[in-house]
C-alpha cells in the first residue's frame, strides 16, 4: 500500500555509497487492511490454521496480499506472505511450515505505489529484540520521520509501507532502553515515544520474539482493533483482530475495543494495559460503518448492521422529502450487492415499497472500489453483476448504494438498469456527497476523480446518467450511527467535511497525494533529479543523484522479503 515515501536506491556514480532516502517521498499507506495477532495459551499448538481462517474473514479489507509470521521455539519466527488472496497464498502446505504458538496476519489493499511481495506484510525487523509487525492506517508526517530514520537512527527503510517506518521507529524506541530483556513498562514508554512521533492514523499488531504480542491505536482511534480471549484447559488464548467478527467466529468472547492512544500486551503470564498518548478526541472513521466493515462486527461498541438499518431509515425519510418535492413516484427499491442491502430492506420497509434484488453478483470477482485503474473498475463492473430484466423492464426504479465515490460503478449500473428497460433511475446514497481526500487510510485521495468534487447533486446525477440522486445527510448519517454509543461524541467524517482531525494536512500535502495517487501514476515512484539541488537536499552529505523510474521494492537484485525466509511457493 502506497503513501508518500522515498525508495532507497544505489546511484550508478561509483563514488556514491549511501542509500538516497529523500528523492521523492512516493509512499504508501497500508490503506484498510485487516490486522491480526493470536497468541494460544498453549505453545505446542500451532496458531498458523487459525490465524489463516481469521484472515479469511478479513478478506474484505484487503484482496492484494497477505502474509503470516510465527514465533516457534527459542523465538524463531517462521513466515509466509505473497501478493494474491487468503484462499491461494496460506494454502495447506503453506500454513504447515509456519510452527509457533503465537503469530500476527495481515491482508493488504490494493492502492497507488509498489504491488512487490516486499510491500506484503507483516514487516520483521531483527534488532532489537526481534520484532514483527503488521499496521492499518496512514502517517501524515512520513517524510519527517524518514529524515529522522536516515540522520538520527540510522536505519533502512527498505520499501514504500508506512508499516515497516512505524516498526522501525518502534524498535529505535526500544533500542533507546539499552537493556539485554525488557518488560512491559520498556514497551509502553516506547510505544508511547512513538505516539508522540507520528501523526496520523494507525492501528497495530506486533510480536515481540518469544515475548508475547502487543496491540496499540493511534491517539483520535479512527481506525479499528479490539482483543477478545478464550478460555482453553490450560488457560486463556488471545485474540487481536481489526473487527470483531473474527473472534465470533474462532470462538472467542468478551470483544473489547483498544481504547485510542492505549497499549495493550499480552504474554502466558497475562495481560498489560496502559494508555501511553495525551488524550485527544476520540474519531473513528465513519466509513466503517458504511462501507468496509462487515454488517455482522462491532466496532467501538457499534453494531455495523444496526447503523446501516438506521442509515436506511435516515434516508428512507430524506427519499421521500425528495420525491414528493418532484412528484416522482417509485415502483421498486433495488439495492446496488452488496454492503447497501442491509439499509435498502429498512429504506423500503418504511416507505411501503417493494423491495427485489434486481442484481446478481458474481462472487469470484473482487470489489471494484478498490481496483487499480479507472478502466478496470469499469470493465469489472459488468464481470460483477448482472441486472434482471423482470425487475427493471417498464418501472421506475430507486437504487441504493452505500456511497457513490469516483461514480464509474455507478454510471455502469444505471446503464445496466436501463438496458434492460428501466423506466427512470433515481440514486439514494446512505453517505453524503464524497468531495474530499482521506488521509487515514482510505485509498480515494485524487479530488479529481471523486464525482462530487466541483460538483452538485443535479451534475452529480448527469455525471453518472441518473435520473436523479439523492445524498444522506451527514447529520443523518452521523445520528444513525451515533446512536448506539452516544459516548462516541464525533466521527472522522473528513471524506465529506475536509477537516482533519489530526492536523497536519494542508494544500500542498493534499496536491503532492493527489499527485502520487493518480490512476496516471500507479504502480510507478517518481525519482527527483540531483541537478540544483541545495545543501538541504543531501543526504549523509551526498546529492541525492538519481532521475529515473525506480521500483518501490528493494533495490540491487534482493530478495523480495528481508530477513526471514519466505516459504511461499516453496515445495
Amino acid at each position: 500500500m502506497v503513501r508518500p515515501k522515498d525508495v532507497a536506491i544505489r546511484s550508478q556514480n561509483p563514488n556514491f555509497q549511501a542509500h538516497c532516502p529523500f528523492l521523492l517521498y512516493n509512499c504508501a499507506s497500508d490503506l484498510v487492511c485487516g490486522i491480526l495477532g493470536l497468541l494460544l495459551h498453549d505453545a505446542s499448538v500451532d496458531a498458523a490454521p487459525e490465524i489463516s481462517e481469521g484472515l479469511s474473514l478479513l478478506q474484505h479489507r484487503g484482496q492484494d496480499a497477505c502474509g503470516i509470521v510465527t514465533c516457534g521455539p527459542k523465538g524463531r519466527f517462521f513466515q509466509c506472505k505473497a501478493n494474491g488472496m487468503v484462499r491461494d497464498v496460506l494454502d495447506e502446505k503453506a500454513i504447515a511450515k509456519l510452527i509457533g504458538g503465537m503469530g500476527v496476519g495481515h491482508v493488504r489493499y490494493p492502492t497507488a505505489g509498489g504491488s512487490d511481495h516486499a510491500e506484503a506484510q507483516p514487516f520483521y525487523v531483527n534488532s532489537p529484540y526481534g520484532i514483527v509487525f503488521a499496521h492499518n492506517g496512514n502517517l501524515i508526517d512520513s517524510p519527517s520521520l524518514l529524515q529522522y530514520m536516515d540522520a538520527t537512527a540510522h536505519r533502512h527503510i527498505n520499501t514504500s509501507s508506512d508499516s515497516e517506518l512505524l516498526l522501525n521507529l518502534f524498535a529505535d524506541n526500544l533500542q533507546k532502553t539499552g537493556k539485554f530483556r525488557i518488560n512491559e513498562d520498556d514497551i509502553f514508554t516506547a510505544i508511547g515515544g512513538l505516539m508522540r512521533q507520528c501523526t496520523g492514523a494507525y492501528a497495530c499488531v506486533a510480536m515481540l520474539a518469544g515475548f508475547g504480542i502487543i496491540a496499540f491505536r493511534d491517539p483520535n482511534g479512527i481506525r479499528p482493533v479490539g482483543m477478545a480471549s478464550r478460555k482453553t484447559n490450560t488457560g486463556k488464548d488471545y485474540l487481536f483482530a481489526s473487527e470483531s467478527i473474527v473472534a465470533d467466529a474462532l470462538g472467542f468472547s468478551e470483544w473489547e475495543d483498544v481504547k485510542p492512544g492505549e497499549a495493550v500486551i499480552i504474554t502466558r503470564s497475562g495481560v498489560s494495559r496502559k494508555r501511553v498518548a495525551a488524550h485527544a478526541t476520540f474519531t473513528p472513521d465513519i466509513f466503517e460503518y458504511v462501507y468496509f466493515a462487515r454488517p455482522d462486527s462491532v466496532l467501538d461498541g457499534i453494531s455495523v448492521y444496526r447503523s446501516r438499518m438506521a442509515m436506511g431509515d435516515a434516508l428512507a425519510v430524506e427519499v421521500e422529502r425528495v420525491l414528493k418535492e418532484r412528484g416522482i413516484t417509485v415502483d421498486v427499491v433495488i439495492p446496488v450487492p452488496d454492503t447497501s442491502r442491509v439499509a435498502a430492506l429498512n429504506l423500503a420497509q418504511k416507505l411501503n415499497l417493494p423491495y427485489r434484488e434486481g442484481f446478481v453478483k458474481n462472487r469470484y470477482v473482487g470489489r471494484t472500489f478498490i481496483m487499480p485503474g479507472q478502466q478496470m473498475r469499469r470493465k469489472n463492473v459488468r464481470r460483477k453483476l448482472n441486472a434482471m430484466a423482470l425487475e427493471f423492464s417498464g418501472k421506475n426504479v430507486l437504487l441504493v448504494d452505500d456511497s457513490i465515490v469516483r461514480g464509474t460503478t455507478s454510471e455502469e449500473i444505471i446503464q445496466m438498469a436501463k438496458d434492460v428497460g428501466a423506466k427512470m433511475v433515481i440514486v439514494a446514497s446512505c453517505a453524503p456527497p464524497i468531495r474530499h481526500s482521506n488521509v487515514y487510510g482510505i485509498d480515494m485521495p485524487s479530488r479529481a476523480e471523486l464525482v462530487a468534487y466541483g460538483r452538485n447533486t443535479e451534475e452529480i446525477a448527469e455525471a453518472i446518467g441518473a435520473d436523479l440522486v439523492v445524498f444522506q445527510t451527514l447529520p443523518d448519517l452521523i445520528a444513525s450511527v451515533r446512536q448506539f454509543n452516544p459516548s462516541i461524541s464525533t466521527f472522522d467524517c473528513s471524506v465529506f467535511t475536509g477537516e482533519y482531525v489530526t492536523g497536519g494536512v494542508n494544500e500542498e500535502y493534499l496536491h503532492r497525494l493527489e499527485a502520487l495517487r493518480a490512476d496516471n501514476v500507479k504502480n510507478k515512484v517518481l525519482v527527483n533529479s540531483w541537478e540544483g539541488r541545495s545543501e538541504s537536499s543531501r543526504v549523509n552529505g551526498i546529492h541525492a543523484r538519481v532521475n529515473m523510474v525506480a521500483s518501490g521494492g528493494p533495490v540491487n537484485g534482493a530478495d523480495d522479503t528481508v530477513g526471514l525466509h519466505n516459504t511461499w511457493n516453496i515445495s
